[in-house]
C-alpha cells in the first residue's frame, strides 16, 4: 500500500501544478516571482523525498553533492536563463515580428492544450539536440560533464557545462502566441518530470504515466556507464519521442557515471569540451623538439 502511494507521487505532483496555474489567483499568476518560487519549490520538495524513500544507498546526498547542485540551480536560473533570453528567445521574437508570425489559434485553444503544446514545442527540440549530443563528438564533449555525475539526485539535471545547459534550453516557443501562464505551467510540469527523472526516490510510476513521461528508470539507464548504452532514452520529460523514434530502451541502472567514474569538479566541468585543444597543446612542444633534434 505504502509503495503503491509513493508511485503515485510523479503523477500527483504533475496534476498539482496543473492544477495551480489553470485555479489560483490571477494576481499570483501574474507575478513574475511565482516561477522562480514554483520551480524552486519543486526541487526542494523531490529533494526531500530523497530523505524519506530512497532509492539507491549509493546516490545519498552529501554536502559536496548538495553545494555543487545549489551552484547549478542558481547558475540555471540567472546567468544561463539571461542568456537564453538574450541570445536565443529575444531575436527570435525579434524575428517573429519582422516577418508578422501569428498563431491566434493558439490563444484560443483550451488551457490543457495549450500546455501540451509547449511541452511538446521544448521537449522536441531538446530531444533532438539531446541526441546530437550523443551522435556528434564537438556537442558531445559539452555534455559529457552532465554524464560523469557519479550518482542522480533532485537537481542533478542542472549539472553540466555552460554551453550544454545553453543549448539545451534553446526552443521555438517564442515563435508562437501563448499566454505566459501556460508557458510557466508547462516549465513546471516539465520541471517536477525532469525532477524525479534525476531523484534518487523510489517511485515507479503507473505505465499510463512511463509510456508517455521519463521516469528514473529511463534516465538511469541513460546515465549508465558504457558510452555506448547512453544511446538511448534521450527524452527529458518525453520518454514518448524514443518509442516514436526508435531510441527507447527497457531496464535500470544503480551506477552511473563515465569513463573511470571520477566526479569532475565545477572547474573541469566547464574546461572539459576544450581538451583537445589542451593535448594538443602538450604535444606540440614535444613534436618541436623532435623536429629541431633532428
Amino acid at each position: 500500500m505504502k509503495n503503491g502511494l509513493v508511485n503515485l507521487i510523479p503523477p500527483i505532483s504533475v496534476a498539482a501544478v496543473l492544477c495551480f496555474w489553470a485555479f489560483a489567483p490571477a494576481a499570483i499568476l501574474a507575478n513574475p516571482w511565482t516561477i522562480v518560487i514554483t520551480s524552486a519549490a519543486i526541487t526542494l520538495f523531490v529533494q526531500g523525498l530523497e530523505f524519506l524513500f530512497e532509492r539507491h544507498p549509493g546516490w545519498r546526498m552529501n554536502w559536496r553533492e548538495f553545494w555543487t547542485d545549489l551552484f547549478y540551480v542558481v547558475l540555471g536560473a540567472t546567468a544561463i536563463s539571461w542568456a537564453s533570453q538574450a541570445l536565443a528567445e529575444a531575436p527570435l521574437l525579434a524575428l517573429k515580428q519582422a516577418l508578422g508570425i501569428r498563431t491566434p489559434w493558439a490563444m484560443q485553444m483550451p488551457f490543457l492544450l495549450q500546455v501540451a503544446l509547449v511541452v511538446f514545442l521544448i521537449e522536441f527540440g531538446q530531444y533532438w539536440m539531446h541526441r546530437l549530443m550523443h551522435n556528434v563528438t564537438p556537442f558531445w564533449l559539452t555534455h559529457a560533464p552532465h554524464h560523469h555525475i557519479t550518482q542522480l539526485n533532485a537537481a542533478k539535471g542542472y549539472v553540466g557545462n555552460p554551453v550544454e545547459l545553453f543549448l539545451i534550453s534553446l526552443s521555438v516557443v517564442a515563435l508562437f502566441d501563448l499566454p505566459l501562464t501556460a508557458v510557466f505551467c508547462a516549465l513546471n510540469v516539465l520541471g517536477v518530470v525532469s525532477t524525479f527523472a534525476h531523484a534518487n526516490v523510489r517511485a515507479n510510476p503507473p505505465i499510463w504515466y512511463s509510456f508517455v513521461f521519463t521516469t528514473i528508470r529511463h534516465h538511469s539507464l541513460h546515465h549508465s556507464v558504457p558510452y555506448e548504452d547512453t544511446r538511448c532514452n534521450y527524452g527529458n520529460a518525453l520518454i514518448l519521442l524514443d518509442r516514436i523514434f526508435g531510441t527507447y530502451k527497457e531496464g535500470e541502472a544503480s551506477v552511473v557515471g563515465q569513463d573511470d567514474r571520477r566526479r569532475l569538479s565545477i572547474r573541469e566541468q566547464w574546461l572539459f569540451p576544450f581538451q583537445p585543444i589542451f593535448a594538443r597543446l602538450k604535444r606540440s612542444p614535444a613534436i618541436s623538439t623532435d623536429v629541431v633534434a633532428g
